[in-house]
């Protein structure tokens, strides 16, 4: 089940939220740990097994370590993390990496082996980080044993951040699981963010996307160095409206059930730098791998090239968590390049050039590092990228310019959307309303922004709904990941 789905918006939805109002505190997180579970089985009946696994699992996983602990035996602790992070991981590569393997190996021997043809369980990349983080914190003492299975399932299983994240880690919510009292004014946010969220989603992601869809399967004779641009530039635009779209719902829903879950964007495309752009962009997994990759690793404390190979298996393992594709290790590779220059030397240099210079120089690597993220083949992404630079293509031609010309409206709503413009905007004209209609009718300022803010959000929702149900299936691109 998506968000984006009549299905999840007309029925799953208003039925859970309904009996969650009404449900006794003390049921709440029964009541969400069987809507999760019911969540994820509509569309992924099959493996609920394996979450369930790896919910049990960790959850004993942390019992055993407690009674570790009372026993007076705390070294035994390391072997139960060591499982944990063994079984779990091997869990996840078994089904994401196996036929990837398989076929790699098959590639270079000349001798093709079998597949397994094995489904990627929705969400095994999200909820195993989410597992892993409760049991390492738990070894770290940074986090109390949780004895209520129903409440540890509840935290792997919530059905807001289950499919595509935020990667919300345990000590993130331990206090909300316990105790958590929204307001009405908490409610009210919750519900403007995943109305946002959707329309980001329905209105921007799905519109820009066809762009896309469009001009990557071009013939060859037909592309040209402007579609190409074009086509990076409109998937550029697509995975940030998509996936933090689909954040902002996730977010939104946590804060009407009473959750505040990790924000995952911070408008990466303002970002002068590539490094600004990974503190901005999918904030939760630069996180996670920070705290319980990087780190554990020695991170900067042993020296320049013993940090240098820990940034390299990061981002290997960046690259590699996106998917089981060569293109996607590519692409983990080039940040680690970029990164690299950048902490070594560039970052000074760039510090005397203008900001608008900053700018160009990190939405050319970007774009370019998106373009590598969406081609899966690589006889198709290395023509891709020549066609980007000018190799055996034109400069432009009829087909580019009709589609510069087709969605140059769209693309400047893209850019602005992209920054903090929309939301100065409405804060500007909230605050002159208040202001004005203050003057004449001392308490209806507010009360008249409260309506026009209520009213343009009903709006920007039945519009959304509109274009759904005229619409077909849109999964988010993140939930093959």
């Amino acid at each position: 089940m998506v968000f984006s789905s009549m299905v999840f918006l007309c029925g799953f939805l208003p039925v859970v939220l309904t009996v969650y109002a009404l449900c006794p505190a003390r049921f709440r997180n029964f009541f969400l740990f069987i809507a999760s579970l019911f969540f994820y089985a509509w569309g992924e009946p099959r493996y609920i097994v394996i979450m369930l696994f790896s919910t049990v699992f960790d959850y004993a996983n942390g019992i055993v370590m407690e009674y570790l602990d009372r026993r007076e035996k705390p070294q035994y602790r390391k072997w139960v993390l060591m499982l944990s992070v063994v079984v779990n991981i091997g869990i996840l590569c078994f089904f994401k990496y196996t036929d990837f393997v398989l076929e790699s190996v098959g590639t270079l021997t000349g001798h093709p082996l079998p597949l397994l043809k094995l489904a990627l369980p929705i969400g095994i990349s999200f909820y195993t980080f989410q597992t892993l983080s409760y049991t390492i914190d738990v070894y770290r003492r940074k986090v109390e044993v949780q004895h209520n299975i129903i409440d540890f399932g509840m935290y792997v299983c919530l059905f807001p951040q289950l499919i595509a994240g935020p990667i919300v880690r345990y000590s993130d919510v331990a206090e909300q699981i316990r105790n958590r009292r929204g307001s009405w004014e908490e409610r009210a946010y919750g519900a403007q963010r995943f109305i946002v969220g959707l329309a980001k989603k329905v209105l921007l992601a799905n519109q820009i996307g066809d762009l896309w869809s469009q001009i990557s399967v071009l013939p060859q004779s037909d592309m040209s160095m402007s579609a190409a641009w074009l086509g990076a530039i409109a998937y550029t635009f697509q995975i940030y409206f998509d996936f933090s779209g689909y954040s902002d719902m996730a977010i939104g829903l946590g804060h009407i059930l009473g959750f505040r879950f990790p924000e995952n964007f911070n408008y990466p495309y303002l970002s002068r730098s590539i490094t600004e752009f990974w503190r901005r962009w999918h904030m939760t997994l630069g996180t996670w791998f920070r705290e319980y990759v990087y780190i554990p690793l020695g991170g900067n404390r042993k020296g320049t090239i013993r940090q240098i190979f820990n940034l390299l298996v990061v981002w290997f393992l960046t690259g590699l968590w996106h998917g089981a594709g060569w293109n996607f290790i590519l692409w983990g590779l080039y940040f680690f390049v970029l990164l690299l220059v950048e902490k070594l030397f560039l970052l000074r240099e760039m510090g005397r050039w203008p900001k608008i210079f900053r700018h160009i120089y990190a939405l050319f690597f970007i774009v370019l590092g998106w373009a590598v993220f969406a081609c899966d083949d690589m006889s198709v992404l290395f023509s891709y990228l020549q066609s980007m630079f000018g190799v055996n293509v034109a400069a432009g031609n009829g087909i580019a310019a009709y589609y510069w010309q087709s969605y140059g409206w769209l693309l400047l709503i893209l850019v602005i959307g992209s920054t903090q413009l929309p939301k100065k905007a409405v804060r500007s004209v909230c605050t002159w309303l208040c202001t004005v209609t203050g003057q004449r009718f001392p308490a209806g300022g507010e009360r008249l922004v409260y309506v026009l803010r209520a009213a343009g959000l009903a709006v920007l929702l039945l519009i959304s709904v509109a274009l759904l149900v005229s619409g077909s299936y849109n999964p988010f691109l993140y939930f093959r990941f």
